[in-house]
């Protein structure tokens, strides 16, 4: 596809300094000047999405990235990495990524939308259109036959799972990542700064096979709402589905870990600064505000996010104040994406496909009662409330009967056991 002229009304000036805003690093940043000065075309950017669990809110700090590039005239291509997914510890079963690319895809397009902006110079990629042909394939094995195994377990020892003994395709994936940026036809590749090892693996790398360098911009990477260091899909706590309706959202908001007068580290403040000012800066036409309402007084209103910041250490801006404002920002972002996933039974079909609900018949089980015993009686409980079959054994073991779980938890006497066997009977559930 060849590269479209750009249509914003931007001078190049303005788009280059948009382009390279909001960022946490840029490498090679005399690539994208040129490609926008000299070459007086439009920057083609690529950005990479595993299409592997349901995308939470923190989706919305690289889509707001996005939106910011097609704002300045970039042509940018999603890549709806299904094999990426595959490959990141089966992150993503092959039955399923077929349906898994068609939801992001929506999802992606809704999220954009949201913030309004123009989706013409939006293109989306899937891996496998392309990463099973022969001319790639041949490329990937010029660059497996120039990588050590070390080289390619520190390239993506940020992004893909690591394990003591890894299989062949977690090496793989940051190959591929670095290779697509060829295949793709881009200038430049976005992504958060966990990917700067393998963004540093392309740059020494694919020369070494006869293709150029790109551009590299790197995102920061947002708290999450828990303690986590960033919002995590493993953590139901600390991610926000971007379909949760809006008691879900202000439910997760008000258990969000949101210390008084503290701002470094603290995951609200940080989605206000990198999501929500610039969502409203796109949708105003460059005019961020925020607004908190008060119960007493005026509202507070900030049109600078260091102001806010401020007012947080000082404590004018609560955590109780800054948790409501939030959702009610956050709310009216969602809104229009929850009516379009109620309006459109296709999307609703791919979901249904995409994420299917595995139901455990719960099975009525006696459970012999030890009241010697503080370790069964705590299986015996967890059983009841989880609609899992337990059984207490004769030598101090219990067992789960339940297809999701075929172990034993062996009962011991050390610390943490009572914890342990409701840990594990808890994993049984699924939902």
């Amino acid at each position: 596809m060849a590269a479209p002229t750009p249509t914003t009304t931007m001078d190049p000036a303005a788009s280059i300094a948009l382009i390279k805003s909001n960022l946490a690093e840029v490498l090679n940043p005399e690539l994208i000047d040129d490609v926008i000065l000299t070459q007086k075309r439009a920057l083609k950017v690529y950005w990479g999405t595993a299409t592997t669990g349901r995308p939470h809110c923190a989706y919305f700090v690289p889509i707001i990235k996005i939106a910011e590039l097609l704002h300045a005239g970039c042509h940018v291509k999603i890549l709806l990495a299904d094999i990426h997914g595959y490959l990141d510890n089966m992150k993503a079963p092959l039955e399923l990524v077929e349906f898994r690319a068609a939801y992001y895809s929506r999802l992606i397009k809704a999220l954009l939308r949201a913030v309004g902006v123009d989706l013409s110079l939006l293109e989306f990629v899937l891996g496998s259109s392309y990463q099973l042909g022969k001319d790639y394939t041949m490329d990937r094995f010029k660059l497996e036959g120039v990588t050590r195994i070390s080289v390619a377990q520190k390239a993506g020892a940020e992004v893909v799972k690591q394990t003591d003994d890894p299989t062949l395709g977690g090496l793989i994936y940051p190959l591929m990542q670095a290779l697509d940026e060829q295949y793709l036809d881009v200038d430049a590749q976005f992504g958060g700064v966990d990917q700067r090892k393998i963004f540093t693996f392309a740059m020494e790398n694919l020369p070494r096979i006869g293709y150029k360098v790109r551009a590299h911009l790197m995102n920061t990477m947002i708290p999450g709402l828990g303690e986590a260091a960033k919002m995590s899909a493993s953590d139901p706590d600390s991610k926000i589905d971007l379909l949760d309706d809006a008691k879900g959202v202000e439910k997760k908001l008000k258990k969000a870990v949101c210390v008084p007068r503290k701002v470094e580290g603290n995951g609200l403040i940080a989605f206000v600064e990198h999501v929500i000012f610039r969502a409203v800066a796109l949708k105003s036409g460059g005019t961020a505000k925020y607004v908190v309402e008060r119960r007493e007084g005026e509202p507070l209103v900030y049109e600078d996010v260091e102001a806010l910041k401020r007012d947080y250490e000082a404590d004018i801006l609560t955590p109780q104040l800054l948790k409501s404002s939030l959702t009610s920002a956050l709310n009216s972002l969602l809104d229009p994406i929850r009516a379009e996933f109620a309006a459109d039974k296709e999307w609703q079909e791919i979901e249904a496909k995409a994420y299917p609900i595995i139901k455990v018949e719960k099975i009525k089980t006696k459970v012999k009662k030890d009241k010697g015993d503080p370790a069964k009686r705590a299986a015996a409980a967890a059983a009841r409330k989880g609609g899992v079959a337990v059984v207490a054994q004769e030598d101090g073991s219990v067992e789960v009967n339940n297809e999701a779980v075929k172990e034993e938890v062996v009962l011991g006497t050390g610390t943490g056991v009572v914890e342990e066997v409701a840990e594990k009977l808890e994993s049984a559930k699924v939902e």
